[in-house]
């Protein structure tokens, strides 16, 4: 992606920076480095550019920041945040209060940062077109092109030495005599005169050594090499927020600001913004182009999967979007949630998560229903970890967000908009041609990551010749899920709904304190079809009790999936059927001791839940 002159609003006046600091060779002489704490002088000692923005920030207004290596849940409360933590190896981000708004600021902090390079950037992108012509290599990964382009700097381009007057550096020949006494005598006067300044440098080239290359300062050489890799290799200015694990939603609603949402300090505001609206549709044509998406104003609007698997929605122009070009980030995990995180944050307890464990372990099919952002996704994804190892998985999605932990997993994901078979242009496949080839594929569980058309119909299909399948669905309730299933587009007949077993209800609900957090609010197993009345039967087995943020087995002893398919599976007898009530408990204690024994990572959690399984431990009676 090409650079563009997005700008950077800052929340304060930046004080004037210590011309007589070397930040990159000499940093122990800055009094305000002596005055950090141990952890943040580590961090600047490895990125200077960070020392250089506190320089900047009005520390005697707001103090000096605190500097955090991660972000705890207890920091929601915090009222007037003023925060540094780091996204990697080269960018921060410092969280401002805002006392006018609401959200807060969200200050990504990069070498790029404080330094204006764009008039050196043509002279070395000339020179770098010219090394990729002779270019022998061929990088294939993003990470193989990063280390090219950052060697074939090296060979364009040196960094001043320190003490080196630049004239001693630049080339001899008539032109860049001429630069050199102009830059020389600049060098030695005062630099206040900044309009002449501005003139000398747009008339001359910049400065060069007698072999071409071009002479930089180590804040400029820095500053281009992560421009370089974060304009043509990533997304450009989105490349902090994609890197900070704690953002979930990133949004640019037109000209202005990028909003976020973030895991911990919720609704903030960037100030990274634009400010044109040619700026911005330049940034998501050349964006649209990255993935391979191309958007136009014939095709304005597009649904696609960013290279980390992030979902994105852009809509192109000023024809359909009266405030410019907008675009919204859904952002996924690098590594899915566990069940068990899932217990850390609130959002179930042990003895439901068991009860999941027992029923999908067993060949439950399930759907996983709620609202927008209710956390359906992530909760369909940690309980992948239940279906038994051995299983062969398919996944059906129209936007590649689910992972499972199993190796024999075949992932399929529709191709564009059209509907196939299903009911659109050919050459295109859609959800519901995917679903029928699964069939086809002898899979032991099905994985559907939405279902909300046509492809329902052979979804409940394929629960009815003893498929299990698991999915999202958007609605709030039972009921609605019934009434949604049972009408346009979907049309399932009433007396195929029980093919479903379970509905998990998840929402996103506000405590008492105000926090909005993410729950299970209810999980509900369908009986049956009653053709008399019409009406559906289903029982509560848990629900949430929002008022002590705790859940209860409300349907405890009256469970018919436990007691008529799952015990009678396991050859158990009417007069034992109370046992699969003890198993699920088991279930729930052996969760609690993974927990407390710390495999709670994704990964980590599968591993060892499969060895219990091999070792037997979890056979009715052990």
């Amino acid at each position: 992606m090409g650079t563009l002159s997005v700008a950077v609003n800052l929340p304060f006046k930046p004080e004037p920076v210590d011309t007589t600091i070397d930040f990159y060779r000499d940093i122990e002489s800055s009094a305000l480095y002596k005055m950090l704490p141990a952890n943040a002088k580590e961090y600047v000692k490895a990125s200077p550019h960070l020392l250089e923005y506190l320089h900047t920030f009005p520390v005697n207004t707001y103090g000096i920041p605190l500097f955090l290596s991660e972000l705890k849940k207890d920091l929601r409360s915090m009222k007037s945040p003023n925060i540094i933590y780091p996204v990697n190896e080269t960018t921060f981000v410092h969280i401002l209060p805002d006392p006018d708004d609401v959200r807060n600021f969200y200050i990504p902090i990069e070498p790029s940062f404080l330094h204006s390079v764009s008039q050196m950037m043509p002279a070395i992108e000339t020179k770098l077109i010219d090394l990729i012509d002779g270019l022998e290599e061929d990088p294939i990964s993003d990470k193989e092109r990063a280390e090219v382009i950052k060697k074939m700097l090296a060979n364009v381009a040196v960094i001043k030495p320190k003490n080196m007057d630049i004239a001693q550096l630049v080339g001899s020949g008539a032109g860049q005599q001429d630069l050199k006494t102009k830059l020389t005598t600049f060098l030695n006067t005062d630099f206040s005169a900044k309009d002449k300044m501005s003139k000398v440098k747009k008339k001359f080239q910049v400065p060069t050594t007698p072999d071409g290359k071009v002479i930089l300062t180590d804040q400029e050489y820095r500053a281009i090499e992560y421009l370089l890799v974060r304009d043509k290799i990533d997304m450009g200015v989105l490349k902090p927020f994609l890197s900070d694990s704690y953002i979930e939603d990133i949004s640019c609603d037109g000209v202005g600001p990028i909003f976020i949402e973030h895991k911990i300090f919720k609704g903030l505001k960037s100030v990274i913004e634009f400010k044109i609206s040619s700026e911005l549709d330049e940034f998501v044509v050349k964006m649209a182009e990255r993935i391979k998406r191309p958007i136009t104003y014939r095709n304005p609007v597009i649904d696609a999967t960013l290279l980390d698997g992030s979902r994105i929605n852009i809509v192109y122009g000023t024809a359909i979007s009266r405030h410019g070009s907008n675009f919204t980030i859904r952002k996924v995990n690098e590594v899915p949630l566990s069940i068990l995180n899932i217990v850390d944050s609130g959002g179930i307890d042990y003895i439901s998560a068991a009860y999941l464990w027992i029923c999908v372990e067993y060949g439950m099919s399930l759907f996983v229903s709620g609202e927008t952002a209710s956390g359906k996704t992530t909760l369909l994804n940690a309980i992948t970890a239940f279906i038994p190892p051995e299983n062969k998985i398919v996944t059906i999605e129209d936007t590649p967000e689910l992972n499972v932990p199993h190796r024999n997993w075949i992932r399929e994901v529709a191709l564009a908009k059209g509907k196939g078979e299903g009911g659109g242009a050919s050459g295109e496949v859609s959800m519901f041609d995917l679903l029928k080839a699964a069939l086809r594929q002898r899979p032991n569980q099905i994985l559907v990551g939405e279902i909300r058309g046509v492809e329902g119909a052979v979804a409940f299909g394929a629960m009815q010749t003893g498929h299990p399948v698991m999915s999202t669905f958007h609605a709030a309730s039972v009921e609605k899920l019934i009434q949604r299933l049972c009408g346009d587009p979907i049309n399932i007949p009433k007396t195929y709904v029980d093919n479903l077993n379970l509905v998990v209800i998840q929402s996103a609900v506000k405590r008492p304190d105000g926090n909005l957090v993410r729950r299970m609010i209810s999980i509900n197993e369908l009986v049956g079809y009653n053709p008399e009345t019409q009406g559906f039967t289903f029982v509560q087995m848990f629900t949430w009790e929002p008022v002590s943020d705790t859940f209860v087995w409300s349907g405890k002893g009256s469970s018919f999936l436990l007691e008529n398919k799952i015990a009678t599976m396991l050859g158990i007898p009417d007069s034992r059927k109370a046992e699969i009530y003890q198993e699920v408990e088991k279930r729930a204690k052996i969760l609690e001791r993974l927990h407390k024994a710390g495999y709670v990572k994704f990964w980590d959690l599968f591993h060892m839940m499969t060895k219990i399984k091999k070792q037997g431990l979890l056979t009715i009676g052990a």
